[in-house]
């Protein structure tokens, strides 16, 4: 069935490209590229649910558009309309790389802004040609941490963290719990820093054919008004947009430029994919809880731990794993991560159940964004972590503890009682702090989990749990610094690790990718957009029940303000 099924679809396909090819194409495809775009698309939903809210545009989706015009001859290039980007470092380098990507298949790739800041600017210096808007800008082109400590403003309203870290660069938190840096994570996130913002100035130096030290030169000196940057090498040309078609004419003609919604009825379709064995992805992303995976109705402007993120849950992943394991045609498998963590025992569990997989298929684990804590956690079991330069990991290590909310009752003239029976049946209860004893007993469970969580990356990566811990202990790496300490094996991007899991399995390169989604029977109950707003409270009520109530194995929560 599965190859009538598929020779319909090549005889469909096979009359559309003779209708295409009787089509004009343009000569430029222009693509505006802003805000932010997550790796993969998200699952699919119900119909009427993508029909009132559209999923946003994912680097997964501008790949195919990408692949779609550099399979078609007749198109000289892509342009690229980049406003600010609000993306993770890695996801900046995956863009980049399918910028290259474009360039190796012969097309030519112009970039054009108003004004450049250091994300679109990164991902421009990658381009054949960086144009700017008269009167338009380069700059400044640095890079900033910041973190936002809590404890104080948490005081003020009567509440209080008591979390117990299993050594100091464990420092998811100490926002909650420091009212300034600790010298450990000012010392963990100055080299973060200084790691990403090498990368920054390689791409840089790469794009505009200067040496290291020239680049660091540009950079210090920006920003640079449009004349400015056109004598300093920042940008090739001041051109306005609308004397694009002049600028890039062909056959001394003004080009034709479309965009993607008018191209695409003339670009040739890339082939429909074949039947057989093919390589099944898997996606754990978001927070790491026990339970089912869920999305929240709506995303709020700023991540909040916990509250509002995507989350994987434990008993959706395991199903999914386990279908894989029993499906004969999945010949192996990739695990896409970009996760900071969450609870020990979710990630303990959809461990347990990726290694059965890897027991009988090569497994292959992309890292994404940030792939920490529990995220490095659940990767364990792949035979092979490709992670980009830029992806947070590390952070092996654990905290727990509870929000002492005492204080706000008092301030709110409210009088909580509580009975109980058992001699520890207080021990996380909101209206105390720890006692010494209780403290002993929390550091005992958080000790051992750090062990098992040792033995794991020691018998992943072959290496001592002594060599383990000395690059653990919560620490947090770029995934350039990862490489350097063994914690993954290359440095790339999912295309890289899809290559290597079809490798492994001996799959022809044109082997299909299929993402294995959740049962709709396993899936949490999703809010519908209609009811949103009690909907996203429902979300935030069990959130807050993850955060209180769990072990976590969560990483250091900085912030890139620009976002590179």
């Amino acid at each position: 069935m599965s190859h009538l099924i598929y020779a319909l679809k090549l005889g469909v396909w096979r009359l559309g490209f003779f209708l295409r090819r009787l089509r004009r194409a343009p000569d430029y495809v222009y693509f505006v590229l802003e805000g932010t775009y997550p790796r993969l698309r998200p699952p699919r939903g119900l119909f009427w649910g993508r029909w009132i809210s559209p999923p946003p545009l994912s680097l997964q989706d501008l790949e195919e558009r990408f692949r779609t015009v550099a399979n078609d001859p007749r198109v000289k290039g892509v342009v690229l309309h980049l406003r600010p980007l609000a993306m993770a470092p890695a996801h900046l380098q995956t863009l980049r790389g399918l910028v290259h990507e474009l360039r190796a298949a012969g097309k030519r790739v112009i970039a054009w802004s108003h004004t450049y800041e250091p994300s679109n600017y990164l991902v421009a210096c990658a381009c054949d040609e960086v144009l700017l808007q008269p009167g338009g800008s380069v700059g400044p082109l640095g890079m900033k941490q910041a973190v936002v400590f809590l404890k104080d403003a948490l005081a003020r309203v009567g509440l209080q963290a008591d979390l117990l870290q299993i050594s100091p660069y464990k420092t998811a938190g100490d926002p909650l719990m420091r009212s300034e840096m600790s010298p450990e994570m000012r010392e963990m996130m100055d080299w973060l820093l200084d790691s990403l913002y090498g990368q920054f100035v390689k791409g840089v130096a790469e794009g505009r054919g200067l040496g290291e030290e020239e680049a660091r030169a540009l950079i210090d000196q920006a920003p640079y008004t449009d004349e400015e940057a056109v004598a300093a090498g920042a940008v090739d040309a001041v051109v306005g947009e609308e004397a694009l078609p002049r600028h890039l004419s062909v056959d001394g003609k003004p080009a034709r430029i479309a965009s993607w919604e008018e191209a695409r009825r003339s670009l040739w379709k890339l082939p429909p994919e074949r039947p057989g064995r093919y390589v099944a992805l898997l996606r754990i992303e978001g927070d790491i809880v026990d339970g089912r995976s869920g999305r929240p109705p709506v995303k709020p402007p700023v991540p909040i731990p916990f509250l509002f993120n995507v989350r994987s849950g434990d008993l959706t992943v395991v199903q999914q794993a386990r279908r894989i394991l029993k499906d004969k045609r999945a010949a192996a498998l990739v695990v896409y991560v970009d996760s900071g963590g969450g609870s020990a025992t979710a990630s303990e569990a959809m461990a347990a159940a990726l290694k059965e997989v890897a027991e009988e298929k090569p497994v292959v684990v992309a890292m994404g964004g940030v792939a920490a804590s529990g995220g490095y956690y659940v990767a364990t079991p792949g035979q092979y972590v490709v992670a980009q330069p830029g992806t947070i990991t590390g952070s092996i290590g654990v905290l727990e503890g509870k929000i002492v909310s005492a204080g706000l009752f008092e301030k709110l003239h409210m009088n909580r009682e509580v009975l109980a029976r058992g001699k520890r049946a207080l021990l996380f209860d909101p209206g105390r702090p720890f006692t010494d004893e209780e403290r002993g007993l929390v550091g005992k469970h958080i000790r051992r989990t750090y062990e098992v969580f040792l033995e794991r990356v020691s018998q992943s990566r072959g290496l001592s749990k002594e060599a383990v811990d000395a690059v653990g202990g919560g620490r947090v790496w770029t995934g350039e610094q990862a490489l350097r300490h063994k914690l993954v094996d290359e440095l790339g991007d999912l295309q890289r690790a899809i290559h290597k899991a079809r490798e492994l399995a001996r799959l022809d390169e044109r082997a299909p990718v299929r993402e294995v989604f959740p049962d709709k029977r396993e899936r949490a109950p999703q809010p519908s957009p209609s009811a949103s707003g009690a909907g996203l409270i429902a979300y935030a009520l069990e959130g807050l029940r993850c955060l209180f109530q769990t072990r976590a194995l969560y990483a250091c929560p900085f912030v890139l303000e620009d976002e590179l």
